[in-house]
């Protein structure tokens, strides 16, 4: 039998008072939704705390999936990633050690063309999972042109440790 995919829940902000943020909430009810749909595979719950002894993006992930029902051995929390870029490589590197054919990647649908070409850059295939429900259409749009920003602002990162490597 073949290992199931991994679900891969990229993480947003936690609010100062410790609640999650609108977005966090969306992509938790993604991954929520993903890994009903797929009760075998396990759930890397991606993301840091902002601020020195708060509470992580992805313990509060794990906390809410766990209370949703998801079995607390399926949650890996990936607590050291601070940006995008950095779940992505905690993905790639549990995609390698659990042998899963590929990442659902849960965010809202923004975020998901720059998570799909991050994993790309680590040879790691990838499915849209979206979350359900859209943000506010002010954010939405705010959102969308930081990721276009950000897609070859990570490109030119990727390249560069490339050739730091090369040499």
């Amino acid at each position: 039998m073949s290992a199931p995919p991994l679900i891969v829940i990229f993480g947003a902000m936690v609010r100062p008072d410790g609640a999650p943020s609108p977005a966090l909430l969306r992509r938790i009810g993604g991954g929520l939704a993903a890994a009903r749909a797929h009760p075998e595979a396990p759930v890397l719950c991606s993301g840091g705390a902002a601020v020195p002894g708060a509470p992580s993006e992805a313990s509060i992930m794990g906390r809410v999936l766990a209370a949703q029902g998801v079995a607390p051995k399926r949650l890996i929390l990936d607590e050291a990633s601070r940006t995008t870029a950095d779940n992505a490589a905690a993905a790639a590197r549990q995609v390698a050690a659990g042998g899963h054919p590929r990442v659902v990647a849960c965010s809202d649908a923004y975020h998901l063309p720059r998570i799909r070409l991050l994993l790309a850059l680590h040879g790691v295939a990838s499915e849209p999972w979206p979350c359900g429900e859209r943000p506010p259409f002010g954010h939405g749009l705010g959102m969308t042109l930081r990721e276009g920003l950000a897609i070859p602002h990570n490109l030119a990162l990727a390249m560069a440790r490339r050739g730091r490597r090369a040499s």
